[in-house]
């Protein structure tokens, strides 16, 4: 049972009578009448991030991976709760310091505030967070219009070849090893998008587990399907790189999570403000496909119209 089935056959009964709760398939929750918006998450140690030889760089990801689930709705983080188990060897004087002067340069950067929060002793490493902002409307999932486009920021795949680095499964020069050890750690999530960005997106979420997969999230509940221009899923100059040197395929390197960029679909009268907002906050902002109907199977395909495979589409939790 994956965590997706889990939800639906044991709590989705449960928040029926709760609109606030998004039918439980969404990131947030969304109490209109306060303009309440909740996310919350939590974060093991050796599933979310490798380990806690960087403490610093660990609560850096956990943060903007958090709030990343209200910026993709359109909504600017303001409090942040933080839930912390572990023991003496982990939350050692040394470590709590580093802890707390990376949330400080967080709380500065994206003008958030500590509301609270727990701690408790125990063996396993693990952290809860829990994000609030405020806003009159949100951009939700299932909203996507047959034609709309596809649209995704920044670039896809440099988080995981940190990821593969750290698990010492690809070996670089420092250079670049620090280049994308720092795109794993320190997610680049475009807060500043959420002005005005329920007035052209129609359905969005942030690409936590993969392209594919969260693409698949955003449409779960609707009868459409989508296209996908793999030659346009945007890489880095770096990424684009690596592929080279180390023989690596793009489709394998583009959809395995941890991006947290904004996956969002809008009106094709809308790609001209689209390339205007992206010049004038200077965010990459990339169309990548489109949206079809259920005549239209699901596809990604190449400049020549070939369709692409990609086997690994994300991750996702299953619970033996």
């Amino acid at each position: 049972m994956n965590e997706f089935e889990l939800i639906k056959k044991y709590f989705s009964k449960l928040a029926i009578s709760s609109k606030s709760s998004l039918s439980l398939n969404d990131d947030v929750f969304f109490n209109k009448p306060n303009k309440l918006v909740i996310s919350i998450d939590t974060y093991v140690e050796g599933n979310h991030f490798v380990n806690f030889k960087n403490p610093d760089l660990v609560i850096k990801k956990i943060i903007r991976s958090s709030i990343s689930d209200l910026i993709c709705k359109g909504v600017k983080p303001k409090y942040y709760f933080l839930s912390g188990s572990g023991n003496s060897k982990v939350f050692t004087k040394n470590n709590l310091t580093k802890i707390s002067k990376s949330l400080y340069q967080e709380q500065k950067k994206y003008n958030i505030k500590l509301g609270g929060g727990d701690t408790i002793y125990s063996n396993k490493l693990s952290f809860t967070i829990t994000s609030i902002g405020f806003s009159n409307k949100i951009v939700t999932r299932n909203k996507s219009k047959f034609n709309d486009d596809i649209y995704v920021t920044g670039n896809l795949g440099d988080s995981f070849i940190g990821l593969l680095i750290l698990n010492n499964k690809i070996k670089l020069n420092k250079k670049l090893s620090n280049y994308f050890i720092n795109h794993y750690y320190k997610p680049d999530i475009k807060l500043s998008l959420t002005d005005n960005f329920s007035n052209f997106a129609t359905s969005s979420i942030d690409i936590s587990d993969g392209l594919i997969s969260d693409l698949e999230k955003l449409i779960n509940k609707q009868n459409i399907s989508y296209q996908l221009f793999f030659d346009k899923i945007p890489i880095s100059k770096n990424l684009n790189l690596i592929l080279k040197l180390k023989n690596l395929l793009k489709k394998k390197v583009i959809s395995n999570g941890d991006d947290y960029q904004i996956l969002f679909t809008s009106n094709t009268k809308n790609r001209n403000l689209i390339k205007k907002i992206s010049h004038m906050k200077k965010i990459k902002i990339t169309r990548i496909g489109k949206i079809l109907n259920t005549k239209h199977k699901s596809s990604i395909i190449d400049r020549k119209g070939h369709q692409i495979k990609i086997n690994n589409s994300g991750y996702i939790h299953v619970f033996d």
